[in-house]
């Protein structure tokens, strides 16, 4: 599995606390350089399962400057290959010269059908555009996925509805759904902490689209995540089943199994490092046993088939039950957790109230 992090995009939404800024031509042309002899270095000998493409916006590059970094990973014809994309950032030729490029998954940034509330958000395409990216990436792609955020300053339940609708009838392979986080450092944040965002209870919306997406065929696999049968995003899966992952970007995070390292973020710091031949990822943490077990149960559980039992022995030498077993009864007897079958998952409560698992794990 590799991440790449384009930390670039036409302007900083609202809401984002991601690593990402407005970048001009010069400046997304250095880092394209520097990121594809990062890669390079980092990546020599490597064959990845899954390929990622993260932002910001990736879509806000050049189709020749993503030919550049993709052709510097190595691959096979069964990887699973994802580019995020702004719907105000493509239109059809761009979109089929990405597939043309060997991108076989796209995600596009949808958020919400309504156009006030794209405004609130601060995203620069509206409902046409969203319309026409889908219908236009769908031309190409087997396997297209959609953004959804409920919570919304303003945002009704009609209004969730009517998102619901639009989305379903796009018939794409999979819905991600996002619950607004007002995050530090945001201009959503300043806000809140002016007293001055009006945000609804989620809570209605959140079962709202729960219940109502399973009925057309999106089965829920992960907390966040709808996919007909087949389009789970595989990449998504490797970090919730714990796998190796390469992170590759400013800002980008990557794990070996014992060692979590993160690239330095500065845009300008990144490319300075790699003209001089210096690293530019450092230690973040050694991840412990204990650190290992809890995430391996706070991580797996996020996927609707939970955690296995024999798995965890296998890994850690230790019974889960051992270890975790008043965490599970007590999860259990709150009804946010069900052992059945050797494996542990969350209800449909437990789904809702996940937090509250993790945190005791």
């Amino acid at each position: 599995m590799i991440y790449v992090h384009i930390p670039f995009c036409a302007r900083k939404c609202n809401y984002c606390a991601f690593n990402s800024k407005a970048g001009g031509a010069d400046e997304i042309s250095a880092y394209v350089d520097a990121l594809a002899e990062e890669i390079k270095i980092r990546a020599a000998g490597k064959t990845f399962s899954t390929v990622y493409f993260g932002g910001g916006t990736p879509s806000l590059l050049e189709i020749s400057q993503l030919e550049k970094i993709l052709r510097a990973i190595s691959f096979d014809n069964a990887t699973e290959i994802t580019i995020e994309a702004n719907p105000g950032t493509v239109d059809e030729n761009y979109l089929r010269d990405l597939r043309a490029l060997g991108f076989n998954r796209i995600s596009l940034g949808v958020q919400t059908f309504n156009n006030e509330l794209l405004r609130i958000l601060g995203r620069i395409h509206d409902k046409n555009a969203a319309l026409a990216a889908i219908y236009a990436a769908k031309k190409f792609f087997d396997n297209v996925s959609i953004d959804l955020m409920y919570g919304l300053p303003s945002q009704s339940f009609v209004d969730v509805e009517n998102d619901l609708e639009f989305a379903v009838a796009q018939e794409v392979q999979h819905i991600s759904i996002y619950g607004l986080e007002i995050e530090a450092g945001t201009k959503f944040g300043e806000l809140y902490d002016a007293g001055q965002l009006n945000l609804p209870d989620g809570g209605d919306m959140y079962d709202l689209i729960t219940e109502t997406l399973p009925r057309f065929g999106y089965r829920r696999y992960e907390i966040s995540n709808f996919a007909r049968a087949g389009y789970e995003s595989r990449h998504n899966l490797g970090y919730w089943t714990g796998k190796k992952y390469l992170g590759v970007g400013a800002g980008a995070h990557g794990y070996d199994g014992e060692i979590r390292t993160a690239n330095v973020a500065d845009v300008g710091e990144y490319v300075k490092k790699i003209r001089a031949d210096e690293s530019v990822s450092e230690l973040e943490e050694i991840v412990t046993r204990g650190a290992a077990m809890e995430e391996f149960c706070f991580l797996g559980l996020r996927i609707a088939e939970g955690i296995s039992a024999e798995t965890f022995a296998e890994k850690f030498g230790a019974s889960i039950f051992d270890v975790y077993g008043a965490v599970i009864e007590k999860n259990i007897a709150l009804g946010l957790l069900e052992s059945s079958g050797g494996r542990i998952y969350l209800t449909e409560r437990g789904m809702k109230f996940g937090n509250v698992v993790f945190e005791d794990f």
